[in-house]
């Protein structure tokens, strides 16, 4: 008998293999970075016990929305990855996929994601409509404001009070401070990331934080990451959490100069070993949210 592999051609795998690498399924490093807001709004939520329905369609959104703003990001910069030494290769750019097979897989993924949108609560679902906007807007918005790094911030932050709404029915205070602790999380690792691409991003006038913030760019980084750290404590503060969290976020601090050190000659190698290891940071201050609840029940 055979093998399902030998029963399809071998040029409709290599296209499947070249859409899962449009949707960066080979890079999950994008998944971890919106993942561990939407744990922690979960926990924080739940109160350490969070419904496991909900952890399942959230957590699947973050699959589906991070592969469709991928895919609709190289739609975007179709005209301008090829230029671009890190993204000569990626599955537009080099020809692999074609735009319209790009925005074909864009909707695919869309409706999929509604399809999980419709398993939410009204106000949750009020709220996902400003998440797809968000989506939509962010790829193309580089061309025009030397900020995108918030837009993104505000993208994939903004599933947190979507927890909240979904898990208590309401956004309070706590949804919105962890709402903005994501998104200057996202401006930070986004910025170490933006540096990687300074010099090409110049010469094709794509717009950045990288760019913007110039020679002083590891200061403003560092002023961003005490904004976070205090955001971090007023968290614990609001939540009453303890010992666990807060040794989490001492633990963040530290990785914090760590990234600021990897990036201290500006090199591309650098800088993008400190956006890489910036999910740690994500994990890290999880663990200290679930070992809170795990004991004081």
């Amino acid at each position: 008998m055979k093998k399902l592999k030998d029963l399809i051609p071998r040029s409709a795998i290599t296209q499947v293999r070249n859409y899962a690498k449009l949707m960066r399924v080979d890079k999950p490093i994008g998944i971890w970075l919106l993942l561990w807001p939407v744990l922690w709004a979960l926990w924080l939520a739940g109160a350490g016990h969070p419904d496991q329905g909900l952890f399942v369609v959230f957590l699947l959104g973050v699959f589906v929305m991070r592969s469709a703003g991928c895919v609709l990001n190289d739609y975007a910069d179709r005209k301008i990855d090829p230029y671009v030494e890190r993204t000569r290769d990626r599955p537009i750019a080099s020809g692999a996929v074609t735009p319209t097979e790009a925005l074909v897989l864009f909707i695919a993924l869309g409706l999929i994601a509604i399809g999980l949108a419709t398993m939410l609560n009204r106000q949750a679902q009020l709220l996902a409509i400003v998440a797809a906007g968000l989506t939509i807007v962010y790829p193309f918005i580089k061309r025009y404001i030397s900020i995108p790094q918030f837009v993104l911030g505000a993208a994939f932050g903004w599933a947190v009070p979507m927890v909240f709404a979904a898990q208590t029915g309401e956004t309070p205070q706590l949804a919105w401070l962890v709402f903005g602790v994501a998104l200057v999380w996202a401006v930070i690792y986004d910025t170490f990331y933006a540096m990687v691409d300074r010099e090409d991003d110049l010469k094709v006038g794509v717009k950045s934080t990288a760019i913007l913030f110039g020679d002083v760019d590891l200061f403003v980084i560092a002023g961003l990451q005490v904004l976070m750290i205090i955001g971090l404590v007023l968290i614990g503060l609001l939540a009453g959490l303890g010992f666990w969290f807060y040794a989490a976020v001492v633990i963040s601090a530290g990785l914090m100069a760590y990234h600021l050190w990897l990036a201290r000659d500006r090199q591309a190698a650098g800088c993008f070993a400190a956006f890489l290891h910036n999910h740690i940071i994500g994990l890290i201050i999880f663990v200290g949210i679930a070992l809170h609840y795990a004991f004081n029940p």
